[in-house]
This record gives structure tokens, sequence and C-alpha cells, in this order.
């Protein structure tokens, strides 16, 4: 009798057992893990076990698994993910606005249209840079694929590269690798800032562009309501200091090894790092999946997804 009690008590425990391991948060190399540097130092393993990985691929299938629990995307993928699992993760928060810039050593692009009969090298195939590209050569009058060449590599590092090798390249480039690129050779110039051309073609009113939000299985929503909240709040709290205490969070950007600190100190202010949630959540991020959706219903998972893909705070 006494072995089944002690049976029945360890299965009892379980869930709490496996939630004391700590949430398991995934955030990319880039200006997601920058946001939530002070979180995981002041953290230390108490209530999270942070991961910060390269590419979204490497996130995608161990989230829809069960083997996180929350994690950091590139906006379209979520909804992309949430279509093709039936509601199986929500957006708890946009975490990143436009960081895309197009990058090239020289000075002959200074519009979109300068970019007919170039190769730009990108990382992101089917998502948020791969379909922000898409759209704003489009609204430009440019074919993707015809006018313009896409050359898609694995990962930024990849793309910053190609444009070290060869100094007729162009690349799309995210912030911090944008900073990186500028050190390594003195006549990397932005050419192009990507968040000032969606927002020239959007117009006053429009949507605005958002590179990343932070997921979370909606069965480890239902079933930790409270950690949920907690998190919401320490990682609000980290993006607020990030954004407040450049040189500090640069610190700690560089002891975590997510880019070196004095890459990090200059790319910061250019990085658009962000906490948005609760209602405003929900009216950024539809309409940027809107303009997404009309121009290849694809990017966003053939639908745009219903309410409950945002998330409500129960506070």
């Amino acid at each position: 009798m006494k072995k089944l009690l002690c049976a029945l008590l360890i299965l009892a425990l379980l869930p709490s057992l496996a939630f004391a391991e700590g949430v398991r948060v995934a955030a990319l190399k880039g200006p997601t893990a920058m946001g939530m540097v002070k979180m995981m130092d002041d953290d230390a393993g108490a209530s999270y076990a942070f991961e910060i990985l390269a590419s979204a691929d490497e996130i995608t299938p161990r989230l829809t698994q069960g083997e996180l629990d929350i994690a950091a995307l590139p906006a379209n993928l979520a909804s992309v993910l949430y279509n093709r699992t039936e509601g199986a993760l929500r957006v708890l928060a946009v975490n990143t606005l436009g960081v895309l810039y197009i990058a090239e050593r020289g000075d002959t692009i200074h519009s979109a249209a300068d970019l007919k009969g170039r190769t730009i090298y990108t990382a992101g195939k089917g998502s948020t840079p791969e379909f922000a590209l898409n759209y704003i050569l489009t609204a430009n009058g440019l074919t993707p694929g015809a006018d313009v060449t896409i050359e898609f590599k694995s990962e930024h590092s990849e793309c910053l590269a190609a444009l070290m090798a060869d100094e007729s390249a162009v690349a799309m480039l995210p912030q911090p690798f944008l900073t990186t690129a500028m050190q390594k050779a003195e006549d990397v110039r932005v050419a192009l800032d990507l968040t000032k051309e969606w927002d020239a073609l959007q117009g006053e009113g429009g949507s605005a562009m958002i590179t990343g939000v932070v997921v979370a299985r909606s069965e480890f929503i239902d079933e930790n309501p409270e950690a949920v909240e907690k998190f919401l709040a320490d990682y609000e709290a980290s993006v607020e200091f990030t954004n407040a205490n450049t040189a500090e969070a640069a610190a700690l950007i560089g002891k975590y090894d997510i880019v070196p600190e004095a890459v990090a100190a200059k790319a910061l202010p250019g990085c658009n790092i962000c906490f948005i949630a609760g209602a405003e959540l929900k009216e950024k991020l539809s309409g940027y999946l809107q303009v997404l959706y009309d121009a290849a219903p694809e990017s966003v998972g053939g639908a745009l997804p219903d309410d409950a893909f945002y998330y409500a705070s129960e506070g």
C-alpha cells in the first residue's frame, strides 16, 4: 500500500518537477536574444533554461515537438506554424520591429529601383526577410527572380561573408550583422533601410514592419498561466533595461556570446528591440500579417490567424 501511495505521489509531482527544471526558452542570435540578456543574467537558471540558437530552423521542430515552452520566431513563421498545427502555439508579444538593411560596398544604390539587375544575398527564406523584401521589390515595380536575383544563405553570417568576399555584392542584413560588416570593411554602407521603405509604401496609419515575436505552446500556456505572466513581466523589464542601458546591456550580450560587446554597443540603437503585448500586439501584428497575406497568402500559412492566435493576459 505504501509503495502504491509513493508511486501515485511521484506521478502527481511529475508536472511540477518538470517545471522546476525551468521554463525552456529559445531565442535567436540577434535582437530577440539581446532583449533577454538582463533576465538571463538575473535569473541564472532559477526559473528559465535559455538557449541561444543560430536559426529558426533549429527552433521550429523542437517547439512543435514539445521540447521548448517559449521561443522567439520570425513574425510570419509564427502564423505559419499556428495554421499548420491547428493552434498549438500562441503569440505572446512582438519583440522586434524592422531591423533589415540593404548593404553594399560602394555607392551605387540609393533607391529600390537601383536594385534592378543586382544579386542580393540574404538569409531567412520562407520567413520575414524573404517576404518583406519581396513586398518592397514588387511594390517598387521589380519582379523578384527576374529583375532582381535573390540568393539565399542558411545564416546571416554567410551573407556577411559573401559581402566581404565580393566588392560588388549586395546583402540584406539585420542588425547586429550590419554593424559587424561595417566594422570589417570601411567601404560598407547602408544603402537602404527597409523599415523606411516599408513605411513609405504603407503611408500614414499603415502597418509597421515586424521582424520577430515571442510565442509559447498553447498547452504550456493553459497549464502554466502564472509562469507565462511571470515570463512576460520579466521579459518586458529586460527589454526596457536593454534599451535604456546600452553599455551595460552590450556587456551582457558579449558575456552570453550573442555578439561581441563592441558590436552590440554600436548596433543596439538600430535593433528596434521592443515589447508589445495585449491589444496593441493584435493591432500591430494583424496589420503586418494582412500586408503579407495580400501579397502572398503562403507567407502566413495560407490564411490569416484567428483571434485565438493572440495571447490575452489574464491580469
